[in-house]
């Protein structure tokens, strides 16, 4: 209570002693205004006075009559109470000489009052000298008493009340920014959302698995030894062959086939089903089986990409890209089928592209063809986005496609309308939950992480990563956080959180801060 009283005391008492020090300086240089006037316009008009005699001695009626006429009009613009008298002076003059004298008189009395109106703003000027010393003085008997009874300096005082006007003002600021930062994205993020909740609830997929083998099941395990063959030559044929490594154990009924490539895998395991069925297992009759089949793959993938094209409803696609699409059933990204995600990327940026009424067709060719650097046919340096970028000007793509195609990772500056719809669509196809397998231990991380930067703010006691991640709970100090603070605090964890990590959703803070009293009673 008492560190409250004290900067009151401050602001109050500094109020006080800025209010004399105004009110002294105003009384100053208003009386300094109204004595330089005041002798401005005794001296303008004691000449005037003057000059106006002398013409009028010397020159004839008529010349007298027209110097009182201009000294009428002087007196018009320096004395504005002498109106009345002046043009009963002017009357006067016309009508006979004499009134010349009674004018000068009335001018030499003029000036004597000027003389004594001198005297007496002389007499005041002293007057406001005097209390303006007497101010000075109490001003600085009270800034020692406020130094004895602070234990403060004027420069400490002065400090510490500009340093608690600063903390108030930032907390203010940011509770302002931040309204600000949520009445802006109220409006814009109702419209969007709309659009975007709706494009997902139009579209439903299956869920993704994400394998690395293939299981062939045979009737008997008798299968095996004449699959294996004579001191291995069967096995090593078919290895050699199609590029699988074909894992022959206690499994009973099965034999695992495994590769990294889906296609090559899939070309294993027909041929094995070919040589299974016919009998005939031996190294000449493993390449016959292993080349055909390989020749029915890639037909199969052209069709594949024919079927996928024609269901979509893109035309005029070059037959490579076509080619190109039909792979991508034999591919998979995080789990996730490859194909099967193009084309659920494809169906989402029709159904965006047709709510914010853009060209349907363009931006389904370039959901469809996104990804398509992810199925290369030899090693490459390039991320898959601008590969598939080149690709797709290699094969004459629009740029817009093009442009979409390079931009869904920012690799590039996004530069049509339909790019950032690619990006959007293609985010929502990927974190739209069971579509891709999430690694464990990178999850475990990204929570971790979570925590890491709610601890990285001081007054922060505990925090919990909770909602698999898609809420933080952080516990404050009461005593080092005030209320005002906490809401500082959460924006500023927020801020942290959405500049430093990646994530898929919204994260929200929750500052928590509870004052606790306990006793014990003995």
């Amino acid at each position: 209570m008492d560190g409250m009283i004290l900067p009151i005391l401050l602001g109050v008492l500094a109020g006080v002693a800025i209010g004399f020090i105004i009110f002294k300086a105003l009384e100053k240089s208003k009386g300094k205004r109204i004595l330089e006037n005041t002798r401005k316009e005794a001296a303008s008009i004691i000449k005037e006075a003057k000059i106006d005699a002398e013409s009028i001695k010397k020159d004839k009626i008529l010349q007298a009559k027209e110097k009182f006429i201009e000294l009428k009009s002087e007196h018009e613009k320096v004395i504005l109470a002498r109106e009345k008298k002046i043009s009963e002076v002017e009357k006067r003059v016309r009508e006979k000489e004499s009134i010349v004298a009674s004018e000068i008189d009335k001018n030499k009395r003029l000036t004597k009052s000027l003389e004594d109106k001198q005297k007496d703003y002389d007499t005041k000027l002293d007057f406001l000298e005097k209390k303006e010393s007497d101010l000075e003085k109490m001003h600085s008997r009270h800034i020692d008493m406020l130094e004895q009874i602070s234990g403060l300096s004027v420069e400490e005082a002065k400090k510490e009340l500009i340093a608690s006007l600063k903390d108030q003002a930032k907390s203010e600021a940011m509770a302002f920014v931040q309204t600000s930062i949520e009445e802006a994205k109220l409006t814009a993020e109702q419209e969007a959302r709309k659009i975007v909740l709706g494009t997902i609830q139009r579209v439903g997929v299956e869920q993704a698995v994400e394998n690395c083998v293939s299981v062939f099941n045979l009737e008997s395990d008798d299968v095996k030894g004449r699959i294996i063959g004579r001191e291995g030559r069967n096995i090593r044929a078919l290895e050699a062959a199609t590029g699988v490594e074909i894992i022959v154990d206690d499994t009973p009924d099965a034999i695992i086939l495994s590769c990294f490539d889906p296609v090559r895998r899939e070309i294993a395991r027909l041929a094995m089903h070919k040589l299974v069925t016919d009998g005939r297992i031996h190294p000449a009759r493993i390449e016959e089986v292993v080349e055909k089949t390989e020749k029915q793959i890639t037909q199969e993938i052209i069709e594949i990409g024919k079927r996928t094209v024609i269901d979509l409803g893109i035309h005029g696609l070059n037959p490579e890209l076509i080619k190109i699409v039909g792979r991508m059933k034999y591919r998979s990204s995080y789990g996730q089928n490859l194909l099967q995600h193009s084309r659920e990327v494809a169906n989402l940026c029709g159904i965006m592209a047709a709510e914010m009424g853009l060209n349907v067709k363009l931006a389904k060719r370039a959901g469809l063809l996104h990804d398509i650097g992810k199925v290369p046919d030899a090693e490459s340096d390039l991320p898959h986005a601008l590969l598939g970028m080149q690709w797709a000007e290699k094969y004459g793509e629009k740029e817009e496609v093009c442009n979409a195609i390079g931009a869904h990772h920012d690799e590039i500056e996004m530069k049509y309308l339909i790019s950032p719809i690619v990006q959007v669509c293609d985010a929502i196809s990927g974190a739209r939950p069971g579509a891709r397998r999430q690694v464990l231990d990178s999850y475990i991380q990204r929570l971790k992480d979570l925590e890491n930067i709610a601890f990285g703010f001081p007054g922060v006691q505990k925090a919990y990563a909770i909602q698999a991640g898609r809420e933080l709970r952080v516990m404050v100090e009461s005593g080092k956080v005030s209320d005002t603070k906490a809401s500082e605090l959460s924006f500023n964890i927020s801020q942290k959180i959405q500049n430093d990590m990646t994530y898929p959703g919204q994260v929200k803070v929750t500052v928590i801060r509870e004052t606790r009293a306990v006793n014990v009673a003995k």
